[in-house]
C-alpha cells in the first residue's frame, strides 16, 4: 500500500480501529507530532505537536456513530456549506464512509513528506437520489516534517450526461484554545463579511483584530491566503494558509447556543474556535471532466510575531 511507509524502523502511517469501533489512520512524524484521520467522513480528529499537546478541539459529547457527524476536529463540508441548499446541514461528505485511495494522483509539492494518507469518496446510489451527480472527491491529509497539517482536496466532475454541477465547500476546522475571551484573529481586518446571525446581511469588519465576547457566525469574503489565530493564554499562534478557498468562516456558539447543541458541552465554547477555509459566497461550478482543488495548511508556532510576518519557519526556527 503506497501510504504505508517505514523509516528508521518507525511506522509513520498506521492503520487501526479506534475504541469506538471506527477505522482510522494515525500519521506520525519523527519528532513526535501526530494526526489521526477517520475513514468516516475523512475527518481529522486529532492533531498533536511534538510535545503531545492536542491542537484541535473535540467535544466531550461527540458522537462517533453513523449517520451523526463528529463534533470537532476538521469536518469536511461538501457539496453544501451550512443550510445553503436542499441538502442536510453542511452536506453529506462528513458522514459517509470514505475509502483509501489505492491509485492517488501525484502531489509533487509533497514529495518530501512521508506521513500522509490518500482517501476517496464516490457517490453511492442513495447519495445520487439526493444529489444526482457523479464525482470523485480525493483528499490527501499530510503531516509535514515540522508538524504542519495539510489537507489537499481534488473534486472532479465525472458526469457522463454532459451536466455541470455546483457546490460550496469548507474545512470546518475546530481549533483548541485556552480561553476564547483571550483569543484574537488577525488577517481579516477591514474585510466584508456575511453575518449568519443577521440573515446573512453584509457588513464591513471594524477594528484591528477580531476578538470574542459573544456568539459569532460570520463568513468573511475575499480573504488573504494567510490568517493568524493568537491564543494569548498559551502564547501560541495558529497560522492557517489556504489556496482555492476565498472565504473564511469564523464561528463560536457562545453560552446560550452551546447549551442547545446536544453533542456539545455547556462550557466547551470557552475552549474552541472554528476558523474555516471555505468557498461559500460564490459556489464552484465544474463541467464534466473539470477538477477543482482546495488546500488548507495549519501550523502552530510560538506567539512571537504578528500577521504581517506570517512565516512559521522563521518564527519557529529563526530563519
Amino acid at each position: 500500500m503506497s501510504s504505508g511507509v517505514q523509516e528508521k524502523e518507525k511506522v509513520l502511517v498506521e492503520y487501526c480501529k479506534a475504541a469506538n469501533g471506527l477505522k482510522k489512520v494515525v500519521l506520525k512524524e519523527l519528532r513526535g507530532s501526530s494526526a489521526e484521520v477517520y475513514l468516516y467522513g475523512a475527518q481529522v480528529s486529532s492533531w498533536k505537536n511534538e510535545h503531545g499537546e492536542e491542537l484541535l478541539f473535540m467535544s466531550s459529547k461527540a458522537t462517533f456513530k453513523s449517520p451523526k457527524a463528529i463534533r470537532g476536529g476538521i469536518p469536511i463540508c461538501f457539496p453544501q456549506f451550512g443550510n445553503l441548499g436542499s441538502l442536510e446541514q453542511h452536506g453529506f461528505a462528513r458522514n459517509r464512509f470514505w475509502s483509501i485511495d489505492q491509485d492517488p494522483p501525484p502531489h509533487p509539492t509533497n514529495r518530501g513528506n512521508k506521513a500522509f494518507i490518500d482517501l476517496i469518496l464516490k457517490p453511492s446510489e442513495e447519495d445520487s437520489k439526493i444529489w444526482p451527480h457523479k464525482y470523485e472527491f480525493r483528499l490527501r491529509v499530510t503531516l509535514g516534517p515540522g508538524g504542519d497539517l495539510m489537507l489537499n482536496s481534488r473534486i472532479r466532475n465525472t458526469n457522463t450526461d454532459g451536466k455541470s454541477f455546483t457546490f460550496t465547500f469548507a474545512y470546518h476546522t475546530y481549533l483548541s484554545v485556552t480561553d476564547i475571551s483571550e483569543v484574537r484573529v488577525e488577517g481579516l481586518e477591514t474585510l466584508d463579511y456575511l453575518d449568519n446571525l443577521k440573515d446573512r446581511e453584509r457588513f464591513t469588519e471594524q477594528g484591528d483584530a477580531i476578538t470574542f465576547e459573544s456568539e459569532v457566525d460570520k463568513v468573511y469574503l475575499g480573504t488573504p491566503t494567510k490568517i493568524a489565530i493568537l491564543d494569548h493564554e498559551r502564547k501560541r499562534t495558529f497560522v492557517l494558509r489556504k489556496d482555492g478557498l476565498p472565504d473564511a468562516v469564523v464561528w463560536n456558539p457562545w453560552q446560550k447556543k452551546a447549551k442547545a447543541i446536544p453533542d456539545f458541552g455547556d462550557d466547551e465554547y470557552k475552549h474552541m474556535l472554528c476558523v474555516q477555509a471555505a468557498c461559500v459566497e460564490t459556489p464552484i461550478t465544474l463541467k464534466p471532466g473539470e477538477e477543482w482543488r482546495g488546500r488548507q495548511e495549519l501550523s502552530a508556532v510560538p506567539s512571537s510575531y504578528c500577521s504581517g510576518q506570517l512565516d512559521p519557519q522563521k518564527a519557529q526556527y529563526g530563519f
